[in-house]
């Protein structure tokens, strides 16, 4: 614990806003990984539940989808199957819609995780700056080998400490943002073959009507 006191007051003042920055990585990294994990080991196993109910009677399925609102396929399906009477057309704009508002929760953080990577280094070079500033401040002609060389030492662990606090967290927040859009991309592509495969059954299900009412 003293070791890490001792880098943060090494690192100078831009240490502050990059250990906040570190936190905020860790803490939403862990909220978004929760999240995916429970998305990805249950969506699957109800959307094939789902879609199979649906195909007998849509009443089960729809009381299915309402057992496992916690997941965005779920919420996409129910605001379709919801619908009384709904034309191909309707359910498929309601589908749309859906995933369409699905869409902020499953790219939620995101823009955090960027800004943390572009303001990282920046942060850190801020520090090299300050650093160099001070090292450079605390030189005077003739006096090198003075006392004012521990200014000079301090101003260089300034420098070289903030420049590696902020490549690293703006590396960890990297991975984070490209893991977590990765997910993102997966699950829209997921959702979109989810959607089609309802779309196609409820299309089967209103010719069937059409044709027992002639």
């Amino acid at each position: 614990m003293s070791n890490l006191i001792d880098i943060l007051i090494a690192g100078g003042p831009v240490m502050v806003p990059l250990m906040f920055a570190s936190i905020a990585v860790v803490a939403l990294a862990i909220e978004r990984s929760i999240f995916w994990w429970r998305v990805k080991k249950q969506q699957k196993r109800v959307a094939r539940s789902v879609l199979q109910l649906y195909q007998d009677d849509p009443a089960l399925a729809e009381n299915k989808l309402k057992q496992h609102l916690d997941l965005p396929t779920a919420r996409v399906f129910l605001e379709a199957i919801s619908l009384s009477n709904a034309t191909p057309n309707e359910f498929r704009l309601a589908l749309d819609g859906a995933t369409q508002a699905e869409i902020p929760s499953l790219k939620r953080f995101n823009n955090i995780f960027e800004t943390i990577v572009g303001l990282a280094p920046l942060l850190g070079l801020l520090g090299t700056v300050t650093g160099l500033i001070r090292s450079f401040g605390s030189l005077t002609l003739g006096d090198l080998g003075g006392s004012k060389t521990v200014g000079v030492t301090a101003g260089i662990s300034e420098a070289l400490v903030s420049t590696a606090a902020g490549l690293v967290v703006a590396v960890f927040a990297l991975i984070a943002a490209n893991t977590f859009r990765t997910f993102y991309v997966q699950q829209v592509a997921y959702l979109d073959e989810c959607c089609t495969q309802l779309e196609l059954l409820q299309m089967r299900s209103h010719r069937q009507q059409g044709v027992s009412r002639v």
